[in-house]
């Protein structure tokens, strides 16, 4: 999780394990999960889930990988049992957080200053269509560009239910996964950076053994109870790996963009050689590098075919 060190497992590279991730977060900071190994029998899944207090509807994901790829809502005991046969890696049951909104907030601590830092915030808004009273929800997802690639996956999981015609103002939710690759609209929202949400994010990534720069996606109810520290949680930490996603924010230019991935490659660089310096801790060598972009190479080629 930090800057300058890959994981490592049984001597070899592994892309970030979620499950190990969360691990390093205080359990209140987090919704209840359970970690299942791929071909786990419907029976004991349930019993895990049980024991944990889960109940439906919750999100299941596999517990490596990104971009939103086999994330599923699963709202009864027969879709459970149709994504542990579908799923064909490590997976996670994540209790599925009711408050609405979601932003990514991208923070990162050197090593040698006792305060972090909040570098930009992206707010997300799901994939949803809004009724005219005239067209289909399928009519409705044609005409914005956004949805038009999302169309397949959701006629598997809606069905005839996208011919259904909408009242005015209506407003149906079909996808509730804040991922860009899933259809949601990032919103860049820096704008709501202060020293109240700045102070309340730092006394949780401090708790963070060995984060000092990532972004966490997390799920509150109101931005002022967010700045208070209260009414959240983190659905997804990610380290150095991890974008600044608000240059997504259609609003934005391709050299904004550029400009804050070089802005933010620059803070890991720093980070990175102070925690060589300070924590004694590393850099990765080049054999090291072509190796754990061979192992996520190889991961990704697996799960295209899933």
């Amino acid at each position: 999780m930090n800057a300058a060190n890959p994981s490592i497992t049984n001597g070899g590279f592994l892309m970030e394990s979620k499950n190990e991730i969360y691990n390093l977060i205080p359990k209140q900071y987090y919704p209840h999960t359970v970690f299942l190994q791929k071909g786990t029998p419907l029976q004991q899944a349930l019993q895990q889930m049980n024991k944990a207090g889960l109940q439906y509807p919750f999100i299941a994901k596999p517990d490596i990988g990104g971009r939103g790829r086999m994330v599923s809502k699963i709202k009864n005991e027969t879709e459970l049992n149709d994504y542990i046969n579908l799923v064909k890696e490590n997976f996670l049951l994540q209790e599925m957080v009711q408050w609405e909104q979601e932003v990514g907030i991208f923070y990162y601590r050197f090593p040698d200053e006792k305060y972090g830092h909040i570098s930009g915030i992206v707010a997300k808004e799901f994939l949803t269509v809004e009724g005219d009273g005239k067209h289909t929800m399928l009519e409705l997802l044609m005409q914005e560009k956004r949805f038009v690639l999302q169309i397949p996956e959701l006629k598997k999981v809606y069905g005839n239910q996208l011919q259904k015609v909408l009242q005015p103002n209506q407003k149906e939710l079909l996808v509730p996964y804040g991922n860009h690759a899933r259809g949601s609209k990032f919103i860049d929202a820096s704008h709501e950076i202060n020293d109240d949400l700045t102070k309340s994010i730092d006394e949780v990534c401090q708790q963070i053994h060995g984060f000092y720069f990532g972004r966490m996606d997390v799920k509150f109810n109101t931005w002022e109870e967010l700045k208070q520290g209260k009414n959240f949680s983190i659905i997804e930490l990610n380290g150095s790996g991890s974008e600044p996603t608000h240059i997504y924010d259609p609003r934005h230019s391709l050299f904004f963009a550029w400009k804050e991935i070089i802005r933010h490659w620059k803070l890991l660089q720093r980070i990175s050689s102070l925690n060589h310096k300070l924590n004694k801790i590393s850099y990765m060598s080049f054999r090291e590098g072509m190796q754990m972009l061979k192992a996520d190479t190889e991961h990704l080629k697996k799960t295209a075919e899933e």
